[in-house]
């Protein structure tokens, strides 16, 4: 019985992840949100210290999809993984524990130290809140604000101290801007995620024949995925961001961007939600349904 209490108690101090039926619950898992991704990312690497980590650590060169496919679905356990999100924040910092030395400046860094670590958290909010205007609508000021304190309840998942969160809109914008003035810069990495030139091996997960269609045709297949990799990262970065950064973005590149946009905005909401959403968001959000019915009764 001894043996068992500090696990209970341990269990009521897990930090809640972001509720159902909340801005996150809808926007995570929707199939838009992987059009997002790499603009988040490549802000998270715009960080010298961020960026050398994953220079210097990750295997997102040699096993692109792999890495892909572990991020999402961690992303997609901050957010409906109930019990099981906060217990994926501990695997995270336990990984990340490791992760050290120094950037392309001689600056020493880690991978866990409050200010890199909360960076990669905050990229989220601001790319999240930017993308959406094009991709599903814009937010309203009440929805932008849900949708913030829902972020600061993954930062919590992911073991981020509130002492190192701005704990409202009011006071992250100004973190943010300062965060783009002094830290932010086209780091090595943020060159090679939106680099149009760079050898990416074809897809080694998913269903046989198309992995085998896919490697036969990889050599014409590459160059344009890899210009609309680098369109829609650069696109749906925040403008701020993007100009941070140095990364160049036309007004033709603009309106191309709300025509595909427009299109992705009429389609998607009227597919089935076997097709609209992710299948591990996709599960979650129909045992939540399943729950409020058997209460309901």
């Amino acid at each position: 019985m001894s043996s068992e209490a500090p696990r209970d108690r341990g269990r009521e101090r897990d930090p809640e992840p972001p509720p159902p039926g909340g801005v996150l619950w809808s926007l995570a898992g929707d199939v838009r949100a992987l059009l997002m991704l790499p603009a988040a990312l490549t802000l998270q690497v715009a960080h010298p210290a961020v960026g050398a980590g994953v220079d210097e650590h990750s295997v997102f060169r040699t096993d692109p999809w792999g890495r892909g496919e572990r991020s999402l679905r961690s992303l997609l356990l901050w957010v409906y993984g109930g019990e099981e999100a906060a217990e994926e924040g501990r695997r995270l910092r336990k990984l990340h524990r490791t992760i050290q030395g120094a950037d392309s400046r001689g600056r020493r860094y880690h991978a866990l130290s409050p200010e890199n670590y909360a960076w990669v958290h905050a990229t989220g909010f601001p790319v999240y809140r930017h993308a959406t205007r094009y991709l599903v609508r814009p937010l309203t000021e009440a929805q932008e604000r849900a949708l913030y304190r829902e972020w600061l309840q993954v930062g919590r998942v992911l073991g981020i101290h509130d002492r190192d969160m701005p704990q409202s809109i009011e006071e992250f914008w100004p973190y943010y801007r300062k965060m783009l003035a002094d830290k932010i810069e086209a780091t090595v990495v943020v060159e090679e995620l939106v680099a149009t030139d760079r050898p990416v091996p074809p897809p080694d997960r998913g269903p046989l024949p198309v992995r085998l269609l896919l490697k036969a045709l990889w050599p014409l297949v590459l160059p344009p995925l890899a210009r609309f990799r680098r369109f829609i990262t650069v696109g749906l970065m925040p403008p701020d961001a993007r100009e941070a950064i140095g990364l160049e973005w036309t007004d033709a590149q603009e309106r191309k961007l709300r025509r595909f946009c427009g299109v992705v905005r009429v389609v998607v909401p009227v597919l089935p939600e076997r097709l609209r959403y992710l299948r591990f968001a996709r599960e979650a959000r129909a045992e939540h349904r399943r729950a409020v019915r058997g209460a309901s009764r």
